[in-house]
């Protein structure tokens, strides 16, 4: 981002390698990131691909220095992970209604999981029994390795809410998981 002005022959070069160095350094941890909130490593690449349309659509995102393009591109990836499982819940929902197919029912697992794979599945599942400002945080904290302001830029949030929700959301994952682990 050195403010050259991308509107002269050259610029569509200059504005398509800068889109491609922000994909190549961004890309993974908003995949991570996304496959957290929609629990599908090919629902979370539509994601990220959209994230990565809109920011090519936003001129105003060139001018933004890294911090706050990482929180813009953190923030969208959020919104538009939420706006797919918001997707899937109506066509899941509407699924319902037709009537259950026995045709449709998950596959049976023929071994079954080990300890290990069970214990981050309880995580995960605890993960998203938190309210979805928790989850945010939780993931962006604890996944990202995301700083408050870093996780206050992407979320729209003051660094003090981030805290707050982090204390609270960290204290109800680790009571439930104790409760879970001791069923």
């Amino acid at each position: 981002m050195d403010g050259t002005d991308n509107s002269h022959a050259g610029g569509a070069v200059d504005a398509a390698a800068w889109v491609e160095a922000v994909m190549t350094e961004h890309e993974k941890p908003l995949l991570r990131y996304a496959v957290r909130i929609v629990n599908c490593p090919v629902a979370a690449q539509d994601v990220v691909q959209n994230v990565f349309i809109k920011l090519m659509r936003q001129p105003e995102a060139y001018a933004l220095n890294d911090g706050q393009l990482k929180g813009w591109l953190y923030r969208v990836t959020h919104n538009e992970a939420v706006d797919h499982v918001r997707r899937e819940s109506r066509l899941h929902l509407l699924h319902e209604r037709q009537g259950a197919d026995p045709v449709f029912a998950a596959p049976q697992a023929v071994s079954g999981p080990s300890p290990q794979d069970e214990r981050v599945q309880l995580v995960l599942t605890e993960v998203r029994r938190l309210r979805p400002q928790e989850q945010q945080v939780i993931l962006l904290r604890l996944q990202e390795g995301l700083s408050y302001k870093e996780i206050s830029a992407a979320t729209g949030r003051s660094e003090g809410h981030v805290g707050n929700l982090l204390h609270h959301a960290v204290k109800k994952l680790s009571g439930r998981l104790a409760r879970a682990m001791m069923s």
